[in-house]
């Protein structure tokens, strides 16, 4: 059967396009006594964007740290203040940073209409409650946060998104404006998962027209950014994680994604950086793709931690590998129906071990 996905269904794009924030929240304020949440990354307490922030008096801001992948209780908590902010509902839930703090912003929205704790939804469609009205506003380019259908976050047992339809943004805002300003690693990590993103759908099983045209382009751009950038690189690098984030909506990740997990899971590892330190160990599977990372990495001189191995236990490594196991339509996608005749336990517990060393 054909997946019927939804997209976001709004799209503000161009340079100052933050500026009309106010204009598009005002139309989905329901009355003076309502309010908006804005789940914003701590970074920007003392920079000027938050002088920029739209918020009114009764609304309310949520400065989030995401130094570390989001868990869970984190979720949790956030939506517990919210509730305890008001009896009410809040008009929408403005998330503006990186994929973790959209991610956030993303849960929050639904667990504020769902019961429970987020880690009772951690899979695949199992929310039941459209989400509260939600906003999405990258200052970070690469992950496809804005328009997945998915919350990635870190739970008791494991990490894993909220994969939902409810989870999909109503609006987004792209201002490549915003991306002024990352650290040069910061923005090398997030456009990598951009470039891992394409990689994995166009070498897949369950590659399609739909995917391929819009991880071509997305790689296309990621290429250009990364090797050959000019005066309108923020522009590509913010359109590849858009056209990124939609070309695996309609095919899937693989290998990368799903080892990625296992190792954010037990050391805490970024996604961003955790994806660039599994897949340059990955020829086996995309020689062609590792080849032009490596590239991309020593043109804009970014240097990985080693040896993160040393003092790891081998129950750490069996828990890596349980998770990683766990996520069949990645590796399926990676591999065709038959992978785990290919990814046996001892093989994904070799491929561990050459990342971590």
């Amino acid at each position: 059967m054909l997946r019927n996905f939804r997209v976001v269904p709004y799209v503000l794009f161009g340079r100052g396009a933050f500026n009309q924030l106010d204009a598009v929240l005002s139309e989905k304020r329901q009355s003076p006594q309502g309010y908006m949440v804005f789940v914003v990354d701590d970074v920007f307490e003392e920079r000027p964007l938050k002088d920029r922030i739209p918020a009114q008096d009764r609304d309310l801001v949520l400065w989030v740290n995401v130094d570390e992948e989001p868990k869970t209780t984190y979720v949790d908590q956030l939506t517990e203040k919210v509730m305890a902010y008001s009896e009410s509902l809040p008009d929408g839930v403005i998330g503006i940073g990186g994929g973790s703090t959209m991610d956030l912003a993303k849960a929050v929205s639904l667990m504020l209409t769902n019961p429970g704790s987020s880690a009772d939804y951690q899979g695949w469609d199992l929310i039941q409650n459209p989400a509260v009205y939600h906003v999405g506003i990258p200052t970070l380019a690469g992950t496809g946060a804005e328009v997945s259908r998915t919350t990635v976050l870190t739970g008791p047992r494991k990490k894993l998104g909220i994969n939902s339809d409810y989870t999909v943004f109503d609006q987004v805002v792209l201002d490549p404006e915003l991306l002024s300003g990352a650290p040069a690693n910061q923005r090398f990590y997030t456009g990598m998962d951009c470039y891992i993103h394409c990689v994995e759908s166009l070498t897949g099983t369950f590659l399609n027209a739909f995917s391929r045209a819009y991880g071509e382009k997305a790689m296309e751009l990621v290429k250009s950014v990364f090797l050959y950038p000019d005066a309108e690189a923020d522009e590509d690098l913010m359109m590849a994680s858009y056209f990124g984030g939609m070309s695996i909506a309609y095919s899937q990740v693989g290998v990368c994604h799903a080892l990625c997990y296992g190792l954010s899971f037990v050391l805490g590892i970024h996604h961003g950086i955790g994806n660039c330190l599994v897949f340059e160990a990955l020829e086996e599977f995309y020689s062609e793709g590792v080849r032009k990372f490596q590239e991309m990495k020593e043109k804009n001189r970014i240097e990985f931690p080693k040896n993160m191995a040393q003092d790891l236990e081998s129950a750490h490594l069996d828990r890596m590998t349980d998770i990683a196991l766990t996520l069949d339509p990645l590796w399926e996608n990676a591999l065709g129906p038959d992978w785990k005749k290919v990814m046996t336990r001892e093989k994904v517990k070799a491929l561990y071990q050459d990342i971590l060393t």
